[in-house]
């Protein structure tokens, strides 16, 4: 496999958490991921100027996924990745299941609509081209669990057990449009499942919890099944450089434990905050019938106090 895209890549030292976590950025994700932060900190601003709140959870929970791209995209875990199969399952962990679950917890599409001003009357301004996208058909398909499920479920295995995986691997171009794949399934999965945004596809909350619980089994066998083959599975991965001083194969164990042990991860994150927003939304109804039934109170009050007095009318 040819790494000589990625310049001093062959000669790594051995692997250590502290030389994982040295600054090595990828240009695209920190541009991208600077341009994220940077929009969305406009949003929040403007909404303040204007005497609008916005949650500072959501601001927290958005920062802290993109800052979560950064450290797998724009670190040395970038470069191990590229020939460890253990660093690169972290890589493609964090950027499909965990980055998006914050990002979207951040509600960053509901911002955009409160934030960007509404174009002149039959004008199309970036709100109104927001909009569109959010009712048209492509996103109605793409947010569909009968596409999101078995995309997340291919992209496990329609990608390493195939030559593809080879390929996109084999150039930096390659490398970056696979990681952007992984996060945009990651987004178009879990968008349905938190809800927090607008979408065209919003199921019941128990809806919501079957689509996360559905996705999730193929994730634990696909890291079953890397830490049970007796031979290296991906081509990549099959004779990491000597200067690493690991096996492909012990390595390869570790990536499926990993992969198997990350899908608890999202699976916990997204059930929390699904109970914490299925309470809130029964709180809300509770409120709702409340005021309804004291309108009502009111109504037959008005009415009994109308007859008295119409009784009084008629006595005197």
């Amino acid at each position: 496999m040819d790494h000589s895209g990625h310049g001093m890549m062959m000669d790594l030292p051995p692997f250590t958490l502290g030389r994982g976590l040295e600054w090595s950025a990828d240009p695209f994700f920190l541009v991208a991921c600077a341009a994220g932060l940077a929009l969305y900190g406009w949003g929040v601003v403007r909404l303040r100027r204007r005497g609008d709140a916005w949650p500072a959870g959501r601001t927290v929970s958005y920062v802290v996924g993109v800052l979560t791209i950064v450290l797998v995209m724009c670190t040395k875990l970038n470069d191990y990745g590229m020939v460890m199969f253990s660093v690169h399952m972290v890589q493609h962990m964090v950027i499909s299941m965990l980055s998006p679950i914050l990002i979207l917890l951040g509600a960053p599409v509901t911002l955009a609509l409160r934030a960007l001003p509404a174009a002149g009357k039959g004008r199309k301004g970036p709100r109104e081209l927001l909009l569109m996208l959010l009712h048209s058909r492509y996103m109605r398909v793409v947010t569909h669990p009968a596409f999101t499920i078995p995309l997340f479920i291919a992209s496990l295995y329609a990608l390493y057990f195939t030559p593809l995986f080879d390929f996109l691997m084999g150039s930096k171009t390659g490398h970056i449009a696979m990681m952007v794949h992984f996060l945009a399934v990651g987004v178009v999965f879990f968008w349905p499942i938190i809800g927090v945004d607008p979408g065209p596809h919003r199921p019941g909350h128990l809806m919501r919890m079957l689509e996360l619980f559905a996705g999730m089994p193929f994730h634990a066998f696909f890291g079953i099944a890397l830490m049970m083959a007796s031979t290296p599975m991906v081509g990549t991965f099959e004779h990491p450089p000597a200067s690493l001083g690991i096996d492909a194969l012990s390595d390869q164990s570790s990536a499926g434990g990993i992969a198997w042990a990350f899908s608890e991860i999202p699976s916990v994150l997204v059930l929390i905050a699904l109970l914490f927003q299925w309470y809130r939304s029964e709180q809300r109804q509770a409120k709702r019938k409340d005021r309804a039934a004291d309108r009502d109170g009111d109504k037959e009050l008005e009415a009994y106090n109308a007859y008295l007095a119409s009784l009084s009318a008629r006595e005197g």
